[in-house]
This record gives C-alpha cells, structure tokens and sequence, in this order.
C-alpha cells in the first residue's frame, strides 16, 4: 500500500504493531500540532509539498506525535514520549496542539502502567519530542516514568541544560533537568547498543545530536528503524526533502542519502514519529527516488 498525500484531520488511534529483532513495537500516540508547512519543507517548492501535506488557512500542516512502546522479555521501552500537557493556552492555540488521544491514555491501552516502564529513549530533546517525560504533581515536576532509565544524546542534554544558546526555543531546561535531578539520566555518544537488538546511533544534522534507534539491526530477521526527525514523516522519503529547522542541512542532507540508501536496500521498517496517517512503512528504491509503502501492522485488542 503506497502512501498518498496527509489526511487533513487527525485520525482516530487504533492499536497496531510490527515485530524486529526481537521486539514487539507498537504505535502509541500523543496527539496531534500544527507546524508551519514553509518550515516542514525548507526549499521544496510549495505546490509540491501542498500536494502531499495539504495545510490549513494559516499555512500551517497537521503532524503526529507519536511515540513507540518496545517489549522484549522484561523490558518495556518507550521511545520518544511527546509533546505532554504542560501547555499555556497561548502555546496551545500557536501549535494547535490536539490532545485527541495521550501518551498516558494508549499506554493504558495497551495495559502498562508508566512505573512499569524500565526505559525511555529520546532520539534528540526538542519540546515535542520529550514534554511528555514529565508531569505536575502538587506544584511540582516529576518523571511521568519514576522506575525507568532515561536514554538521550549527551550533545542534546548539554544543548538543553543552557536556557541561553541561540537555539533556546527548540528546548526546554527542566525537561532535562529534572530527569537528572532524580538519578534517572544516562546520555549516550556515537552509536551504542542500549539493550539486546536495540542500538542507537547519533548523526546530527537537524539538531546537534539527533539520533536514529533501530532494532535487530545486527540480528537475523526483521530490521527496525524509527525515524524520528532525520525523516519525519514519510513524505518526506527524499534526501533533499530537508525542514528549515535543521541546523546543518548539508550535514542533514549527508546522512539522510546514507541511512536512507541502507534502509531500502535492506528492506528496514520505518516508524515515522509526525507522519498523519502511517506509523509504519517500508521505503525501497524506484529510479532516481524512493517511494514508500506503508504497512498497516498487526492490531491488537485494547486492555480494559
């Protein structure tokens, strides 16, 4: 099944999963926000990317939040957590954040407790990729994940301990800091196995030290491999397909055309953080270009 051009209006979460490596990964969900469609799209031209991400009035493109929950044996992992609830209703109205289904709602959902949870890996620490690692409670933050090892790149920790650096609105001090306060980080640097077939790899490019994480990599059988922002959706399958916000784009635009290249030669699954409509999705050779074909993955009951 190819991909065709975004839904406009978020659709309803169904519990669906895919098996690599030895793990079990299931789409889970955050919600849905609204980015500008100029800046998804950096130098691609507008009446190309219209096509596939058709925006709203004020130009602005619906996009996922969508985290992964891995199960291997004991272990149950949560890769990239959201965009949470701490939001002022000003923040709300300019991302047009839709709570429409929550990290805490699909985790139950799919019957863990978040103190069930052993660990949480981030692929980078932008505000929509981790807000929903902590929560209020009593007037203060706390883990959302209190009994979990919390995995992110040391380049990205260090970029969001500094509240004064020229990339300040990407990030957002506490939701590191608190973490650490708890004895709950451990960064990581270059490529590094986190558990049994599951490894991630820093590449840089969109941020300082945005990183892929894949699952059975060096394993016999299926290979995983989430995305995250280094391919955000899966319109986005094209090495010159860069956003404005990346931070280096020939950087981006390097380690896209190789990470890319490997993923279809050997037929990896994708899971796709922002795309609408496909968690999952294969990406192969046709030409000169990729195409994508999504998979709809295994459904599965709902807990009580």
């Amino acid at each position: 099944m190819s991909v065709g051009p975004a839904s406009p209006e978020p659709p309803v979460w169904e519990r669906r999963s895919v098996e690599a490596g030895g793990w079990r990964i299931t789409a889970l969900s955050d919600g849905f926000f609204r980015l500008d469609g100029g800046s998804m799209w950096g130098v691609v031209p507008a009446n190309l990317w219209r096509s596939m991400t058709p925006p709203a009035e004020d130009n602005t493109i619906l996009l996922a939040l969508r985290p992964f929950l891995a199960e291997r044996g004991d272990e149950k992992v949560v890769i990239e957590v959201g965009i949470g609830d701490r939001w002022e209703p000003k923040w709300r109205d300019i991302y047009h954040i839709l709570p429409t289904a929550t990290l805490a709602d699909t985790l139950r959902k799919c019957g863990v407790d978040p103190e069930e949870v052993t660990r949480v890996v981030a692929s980078h620490c932008h505000w929509d990729h981790i807000g929903a690692q902590l929560v209020e409670r009593e007037g203060a933050l706390v883990p959302r994940f209190p009994n979990a090892v919390h995995h992110a790149p040391l380049a990205e920790v260090e970029m969001a301990r500094r509240p004064d650096h020229a990339r300040k609105g990407s990030y957002r001090s506490e939701d590191v800091t608190v973490i650490e306060e708890h004895g709950l980080l451990q960064p990581f640097e270059g490529s590094a196995e986190l558990l049994a077939g599951l490894r991630v790899h820093v590449l840089g490019g969109h941020s300082d030290g945005v990183s892929l994480i894949t699952f059975g990599e060096e394993e016999d059988g299926e290979t995983a491999v989430f995305w995250a922002d280094v391919v955000p959706t899966t319109h986005h399958a094209q090495p010159p397909y860069i956003m404005a916000y990346d931070i280096d784009v020939v950087r981006s635009f390097e380690v896209r055309s190789r990470w890319l290249e490997r993923a279809a030669e050997e037929g990896w699954i994708g899971l796709f953080y922002h795309d609408v409509d496909h968690a999952f999705a294969r990406i192969h050779r046709d030409g000169r270009r990729y195409e994508v074909d999504a998979i709809p993955g295994e459904p599965g009951a709902a807990a009580d």
